[in-house]
């Protein structure tokens, strides 16, 4: 299906990548849009195998699952790509990336749109020859962007309050994460959080993780804080006097005051924290956030999104896969655009 007759109207839409179509990306898909937590008033269209959705569709309900959506009832990018014979993961990664390309052009026609990305298989995407770590990485190359940021963020359903971490790097090594961390680098990120939190509070109060252990001690469990990383944080703090900024933090301590926002309604409340590596943020925030954990690129031109887990190839067709994750991140993906400072009008 093409946008050839389609009309630039005021109705907020939402921009669905299906993600690997032998993963749980459509069942996810299929079970989220069937959530009452999504508005209906929202233009939601889909990008993906019409026949795989259909498919998926008629697998679930030969299960026993009712709380799905019939795929006919949306509007439906229908990507067709040549398959080769004997080669499905290779098939899948390239029409995980073509489905996620797509997506992306139809996402920037409209000024009042956001992209949700369904999970891919990376392993796929490079055996079909597309060479990203990720989909952060080619979205930021498809849109120019010089700065864009993996921002994982959460609303506690308990007490309202938004967890973010937003990471310093991202899908790389662990032996990797000194050598590409730089003073440089962290200033950027920072810079990407605090306009993030900007959009809340005036006055956002910011934590940083250490690399090492205990911060470094001093330089007993490793020199980075102490030769480079602290004067990094005071050269940056005092061009943005306006944020309040806390670190390096000892990475083991780092969230323990996220644990009490999002369980406690009085206590102590912070706004973001920047994670030095992949783990090292992921970890707490999805043992804290659970299934309420969204992946958020900033520094787009738009919004986009995606569920906090992979493609869950174990339990792919079995009707098991939790939705919540997809839920939070359409929501999410609504509630960011519709707050106009958070993007740049495309």
């Amino acid at each position: 299906m093409s946008i050839q007759n389609s009309t630039i109207d005021d109705k907020f839409k939402v921009i669905i990548s299906v993600g690997d179509d032998s993963g749980i990306g459509p069942e996810i898909i299929l079970k989220a849009l069937f959530s009452k937590e999504i508005p209906n008033n929202i233009d939601i269209s889909i990008v993906g195998s019409q026949i795989n959705l259909e498919n998926t569709y008629k697998h679930l309900k030969s299960l026993g699952v009712e709380d799905i959506v019939d795929p006919s009832n949306y509007k439906i990018f229908d990507i067709k790509i040549p398959f080769e014979i004997n080669q499905p993961k290779k098939n899948n990664g390239n029409t995980s990336f073509f489905y996620l390309k797509k997506a992306i052009e139809i996402v920037q026609e409209y000024p009042n749109a956001a992209l949700v990305t369904g999970p891919i298989c990376k392993k796929s995407w490079a055996l079909a020859g597309h060479n990203y770590s990720g989909q952060t990485e080619f979205l930021a190359e498809s849109c120019h962007a010089n700065n864009v940021g993996m921002l994982f963020t959460a609303k506690s359903p308990i007490t309202n309050w938004r967890f973010n971490t937003l990471l310093a790097t991202t899908h790389i090594p662990l032996c990797e994460v000194p050598k590409q961390l730089s003073t440089k680098l962290i200033h950027r990120k920072l810079d990407l959080l605090a306009k993030f939190c900007r959009n809340y509070v005036n006055n956002p109060l910011l934590k940083v993780a250490g690399l090492n252990p205990h911060a470094g001690e001093g330089g007993i469990l490793g020199n980075e804080e102490k030769d480079w990383i602290n004067n990094a944080l005071e050269s940056w703090i005092k061009q943005n006097k306006e944020v309040n900024l806390i670190g390096p933090i000892s990475p083991d301590t780092c969230w323990n005051s996220s644990a009490k926002a999002w369980r406690e309604k009085t206590a102590p409340l912070h706004d973001g924290i920047l994670a030095m590596y992949h783990d090292q943020g992921l970890i707490p925030i999805k043992v804290i956030a659970l299934n309420y954990s969204v992946n958020t690129t900033i520094g787009l031109p738009f919004i986009r999104t995606s569920p906090d887990h992979g493609t869950g190839f174990d339990i792919a067709g079995k009707g098991l896969a939790q939705s919540q994750s997809m839920v939070e991140a359409i929501k999410t993906a609504i509630d960011l655009t519709k707050d106009s400072k958070l993007f740049n009008a495309h």
